[in-house]
C-alpha cells in the first residue's frame, strides 16, 4: 500500500506549487502512455521503411508492452523504499534516453530493442505519478489533485495518436520518439518542485527475482506466439523460448509463493471474486488490444488514410471514456458492478462485430464510425465497475495491489492479443502492407476479438456478484482513457497512468 512519507509536505492544489506538482506528474504518465498507443499509428511507416513482415511490427508494439507489464509493480516497491521523487526522475531520464535511441533505430531488431529499454523506463516513472500526488498533498486536497490528474491525463491520451500521426504524416516516425525529449527536460525542471517522500514501513528486499522470472516468462510466451506462425512450432527457436517461457512461469510462481515480500501475492488469486474480474479483464483488454493494433493499420492501408487521419478516426472512442466513465462508475457503485460488467462487455464485442464493414473503403460515416461508437459505449458501461470490483474484492489493506494486478492482467491482455491474433487471423509475413490480404485478416481478427469480449461478458454474468467486501470510495477511482483501466489513488506501488 502507498503510504504518505512520516511528515507529509501537505501542499494545497491552489498553491503554485501544487500545480507544478501536478503538471511534473501528468507529463510523466502522459509520456509514458503515449508511447504505448501512438506508435501503432506509425507501424505501418515503420514496416515500409524497413521493408519488415508482420512479426517485426508486432515486437516493435509488444516489447514495450512486455518490459513494462514485468517491471511495473517493482518500480513502485523501488520508489516506495528509495525516494519517490528520486526513482520518478531516474525513470524520467531513463525513458528520454531509451526514446533517443529508438529515433535513431537502423533497424527493426533494434528498435525493438529499445522499445524494450523504454518500457522498463515507463516501469520507473508510471507508477510514481500517482503516488507522488497522494504523498504530496493534504487529504482535503488530494481527491482535487488526482481528479486534475486524471483529466489533463485523459486530454493527452486523446492527443497523441493526433499528435503521432501528424508527426509521421509531416516528417517521419522517428519524432514520434524525438518529441519525448523536450517533454522530458521540461519534467526535469519541474521536479525541482516536487518534494521526496517514501513509505516509511516499506520493508523487505525488492522481488527483483520474480520481475525477471516474470520477464522470461513473458519473453518467451510473446516470442513462441508471434514467430511460430511463420517459422513453425518446430522451429528450434520457437521450442526453445516455449521452454524458457514455461521455465519462467514455474521460476516466477515459486519464487512468489516463498518470497518473504512477493512481488505478486498468490494468495489473491484464491479470492473468487477478484480472480474471476481479472479473467474478464483479460479477455476485455485482450480483444480491445487487437483492435487498437490493426484497427490503425487496416485504415491506413485498406482505407488509403495517412497516419494523421487514422489518428483522428479513432478519437470517439477516447472522447466517450472521457465523458461517460466517471458517470458510469457513479451508477455502479448504486447498482452493483455485475451488470454492467455483464452488459457492457456484450456491447464491446457489438462494436467489433460492426467493424467487419470496415474491411471496404465505403464511408467513415457509415462503415467505422458507429462500430467506435458502440465499441466506446461498451468501454465506459464496462471499465469502472470492473476495477471498483478488482479493489473492493480485497481486503481493505491489499485494495492497492489488487488494482495494480488488474492494471497489469490489463496490459497482459493487451500483449498477448497483439502477439497471437495477427498470426491466428493469417496477418503474417507482408500480408499487413497488401490491402486485398489485410482486409481479410482483419475481418477474421475483430470477430475472434468480439468473442473473446463476448465471452467476459458471460463470465461476468456467471460469477461476479454485487455485494463487495468494503468497496473503496468512488472518488478513489480515476480513470484514464482508452488503453488501461482505471487507477486507484493508493496502490502497492501504484498502478500508474499508462
Amino acid at each position: 500500500m502507498v503510504r504518505t512519507a512520516t511528515s507529509p509536505p501537505g501542499l494545497v492544489l491552489s498553491s503554485a506549487r501544487g500545480r507544478q506538482i501536478v503538471a511534473a506528474t501528468v507529463l510523466g504518465s502522459g509520456m509514458a502512455a503515449l508511447d504505448a498507443t501512438v506508435v501503432n499509428i506509425a507501424l505501418p511507416s515503420i514496416g515500409r521503411e524497413f521493408q519488415v513482415g508482420a512479426s517485426a511490427v508486432q515486437w516493435v508494439s509488444s516489447a514495450y508492452t512486455l518490459t513494462l507489464a514485468a517491471f511495473l509493480l517493482v518500480g513502485g516497491s523501488l520508489g516506495d523504499r528509495v525516494g519517490r521523487r528520486r526513482v520518478y526522475a531516474f525513470g524520467i531520464v531513463w525513458f528520454a534516453l531509451a526514446s533517443a535511441a529508438c529515433a535513431l533505430a537502423p533497424d527493426a531488431l533494434a528498435l525493438t530493442l529499445t522499445r524494450a529499454l523504454q518500457g522498463m523506463g515507463a516501469a520507473l516513472l508510471t507508477p510514481g505519478s500517482l503516488s507522488i500526488l497522494e504523498a504530496s498533498f493534504t487529504p482535503a486536497d488530494r481527491p482535487g489533485a488526482i481528479g486534475a490528474w486524471s483529466g489533463l491525463g485523459g486530454v493527452a491520451t486523446a492527443g497523441g495518436p493526433l499528435l503521432g500521426g501528424y508527426l509521421v504524416s509531416a516528417a517521419s516516425w522517428r519524432l514520434i520518439f524525438l518529441i519525448n525529449l523536450p517533454v522530458a527536460a521540461t519534467l526535469l525542471v519541474l521536479l525541482r518542485t516536487v518534494p521526496e517522500t517514501r513509505d516509511p514501513g516499506a520493508g523487505g528486499h525488492i522481488d527483483v527475482a520474480g520481475a525477471l522470472a516474470a520477464a522470461v516468462f513473458l519473453a518467451g510466451l510473446t516470442f513462441t506466439c508471434i514467430e511460430a506462425p511463420s517459422a513453425g512450432w518446430s522451429s528450434p527457436a520457437v521450442a526453445g523460448m516455449a521452454a524458457a517461457g514455461a521455465i519462467g512461469l514455474a521460476a516466477f510462481a515459486l519464487r512468489e509463493k516463498t518470497a518473504a515480500v512477493p512481488m505478486l501475492p498468490l494468495s489473491l488469486f484464491g479470492n473468487r471474486q477478484l480472480a474471476a474480474t481479472n479473467a474478464v479483464t483479460l479477455a476485455v483488454y485482450a480483444g480491445m488490444g487487437a483492435v487498437t493494433f490493426l484497427l490503425p493499420v487496416e485504415l491506413q492501408v485498406v482505407w488509403g488514410y495517412s497516419p494523421l487521419a487514422s489518428g483522428l478516426a479513432l478519437l470517439p472512442v477516447t472522447a466517450i471514456m472521457l465523458a461517460l466513465s466517471a458517470r458510469s462508475g457513479q451508477v455502479a457503485a448504486r447498482i452493483g458492478p455485475r451488470l454492467q460488467m455483464s452488459l457492457g462487455p456484450l456491447i464491446v464485442a457489438g462494436g467489433f462485430a460492426l467493424l467487419v464493414r470496415a474491411s471496404s473503403n465505403d464511408g467513415y460515416v457509415s462503415q467505422v464510425l458507429p462500430a467506435l461508437v458502440v465499441f466506446g459505449l461498451g468501454l465506459a458501461t464496462t471499465v469502472a465497475p470492473l476495477t471498483a470490483t478488482a479493489m473492493g474484492s480485497a481486503p481493505a489493506e491489499r485494495s492497492g495491489i489488487a488494482s495494480a494486478v488488474n492494471n497489469d492482467v490489463a496490459r497482459l491482455g493487451g500483449l498477448l492479443a497483439v502477439a497471437v491474433l495477427p498470426g491466428v487471423a493469417g496477418i503474417t509475413g507482408d500480408a499487413y502492407l497488401r490491402s486485398a490480404q489485410l482486409a481479410v485478416g482483419f475481418r477474421m481478427a475483430v470477430l475472434i476479438a468480439a468473442g473473446l469480449c463476448a465471452a467476459g461478458g458471460v463470465l461476468a454474468a456467471a460469477t461476479i456478484r454485487n455485494r463487495l467486501p468494503e468497496p473503496p470510495p468512488s472518488s478513489d477511482l480515476f480513470h484514464c482513457g482508452l488503453e488501461a483501466p482505471p487507477l486507484t489513488t493508493k496502490g502497492d506501488g501504484g498502478c500508474g497512468g499508462t
